[in-house]
């Protein structure tokens, strides 16, 4: 097992909510320590999805503990480890011509998206763990408006009103570009 499942398996374990442990069979029999985080842009291999999720936690933790905002440990992982849980099942290995260093052509594998619940993707997040364990208003927000300002523009004021009502959206979307940009996770 990899030392990130590892970390990641310990803080899910302490979190005391019904439904968790089904959220976690969940995650154990899905691609969730396996996926990667996007098709190229950051963590774009396997294990990138679980990568990510865990450095994410571990710069919002410190976000968090600098603004003194009131986060119970158990909101903090749920944020932050199941933020894109939207990416389970989302992305499919595939192969194409390519050449190599010698100039040669071969088949490279490469990710390729396969959206079988096409509903968004904070809002599906919100969705999907719904369905499992029951979430904070602070909890749906963080997790639907983690995109920020990728968002299209049409909902920028509905996005400030959120960031505004909870704080904590706005530093899990800065926590999750940070990962992205400047950890390529």
């Amino acid at each position: 097992m990899s030392e990130v499942k590892v970390k990641i398996k310990e803080l899910l374990n302490k979190i005391n909510r019904p439904g968790i442990t089904d959220l976690i069979e969940f995650l154990e029999k899905s691609d969730y320590f396996t996926a990667p985080a996007s098709t190229k842009f950051h963590g774009a291999y396997k294990g990138g999805l679980a990568e990510h999720s865990y450095k994410v936690y571990e710069i919002l933790k410190k976000k968090v503990e600098f603004h003194k905002l009131d986060v119970s440990e158990e909101t903090l992982t749920i944020v932050t480890i199941l933020h894109d849980i939207c990416k389970i099942n989302f992305y499919k290995e595939d192969y194409r011509n390519a050449k190599n260093a010698k100039g040669e052509w071969e088949k490279v594998p490469y990710y390729t998206i396969e959206d079988t619940i096409p509903y968004g993707h904070g809002e599906k997040s919100v969705m999907m763990l719904t369905e499992y364990i029951k979430l904070t208003n602070e909890e749906k927000y963080a997790i639907r408006w983690h995109m920020g300002f990728s968002e299209p523009k049409e909902v920028y004021g509905t996005l400030g009103q959120a960031f505004k009502k909870y704080p904590l959206a706005l530093l899990l979307h800065e926590a999750d570009m940070e990962t992205t940009y400047f950890y390529n996770i």
